[in-house]
Order: C-alpha cells, then sequence, then structure tokens
C-alpha cells in the first residue's frame, strides 16, 4: 500500500471512483459526475494550498482524499475541510484510515489548527446515504458542532447534513 500526493494524472481514476458516489449515493450532493478536465482542474488547483492524496495497493488507485478551504476569508486561514472517497468495493479495509492519518499529519506540519467534515446523513433511513461517514469521523475524534435539517435534495428524497470538527 502507498499513499502519495496526486497527480492531473490520476483524475480519469479518481473520477471513476467519485462518480460511484455521485450516481449512487447521497454522500455527495452533486448531481452530474464533473468531466476529466473538471477533476483535472480541481486537483490542480487544491495542490496550490492543500494536500491531495491517493492511496494505492498493488498499483492501483483505489482511494482517495484531500483538505480545502473552511472559508475563503484570510482569518478562517488555519481551518479546513476534508474530503476523502475510496472505491465503493474498498470500504471498511481500514483505508480511510490510513488516508487520513497521512492528511492530517500534512496538515499538522502545514499549522492547520482546525479539521471539519461537511456530511449527508438520512432521514429516517435511506438507501442512498446511513451513519458511516458519521461514525468513522467520530471515532477519528470529530465531533458534531452543527446539524442542518432538509437542506439537501438528491434522488427524489431529502437530506440533513452536519458539520464535524476536530481540533489539532
Amino acid at each position: 500500500m502507498k499513499i502519495r500526493l496526486a497527480t492531473v494524472e490520476d483524475a480519469v481514476k479518481i473520477r471513476e471512483i467519485y462518480a460511484y458516489y455521485v450516481e449512487h449515493t447521497a454522500i455527495t450532493f452533486e448531481y452530474q459526475t464533473p468531466s476529466v478536465k473538471e477533476m483535472e482542474s480541481r486537483i490542480a488547483h487544491t495542490l496550490q494550498q492543500y494536500p491531495y492524496l491517493v492511496l494505492e495497493e498493488e498499483g492501483q488507485l483505489i482511494g482517495y482524499a484531500y483538505a480545502g478551504p473552511f472559508k475563503a476569508r484570510d482569518a478562517y486561514r488555519f481551518s479546513c475541510e476534508l474530503s476523502i472517497y475510496l472505491d465503493h468495493t474498498k470500504a471498511r479495509g481500514g483505508y480511510g484510515t490510513r488516508l487520513y492519518d497521512a492528511l492530517e499529519t500534512q496538515l499538522k506540519q502545514r499549522g492547520f489548527k482546525n479539521l471539519y467534515a461537511c456530511i449527508g446523513l438520512p432521514i429516517g433511513t435511506s438507501q442512498y446515504v446511513d451513519h458511516g461517514s458519521e461514525t468513522f469521523h467520530a471515532k477519528r475524534g470529530f465531533v458534531t458542532v452543527g446539524h442542518f435539517h432538509a437542506c439537501g435534495y438528491k434522488f427524489d428524497e431529502w437530506f440533513d447534513m452536519i458539520w464535524m470538527e476536530k481540533r489539532l
């Protein structure tokens, strides 16, 4: 297993992983899978200021995690929002923990103080999202700091969203 910085050449595989979540889940509230060109742009833009990591197993990219701005104002520059996506067939294999550990280490080295995660949740039960991301983040020391009700709409269904925070 290898974790390294992403490059724009990883955009095809990153898009493939992300497409599953766009098309089949409410983990992301994006409706359309971005093009490879858009993914290349997102990767390049992120790497200008934040780490964007990929995880490979036996030479195959199976997941990625990155940080981005929490808010655009200068006063928020020591806080960032995290995102993580794994090949959906590799979930719950410890890969996410390894990626987040590596990402958190890089963010500490860069002087970040607060990490945030924006997480979609079902209202009741849903086939499109569960509490897995919330549980994953809680196990890593994140706490819920905000809960927004019925703020996302996808697949003809309403979803809640929470913000979770980890202070470094």
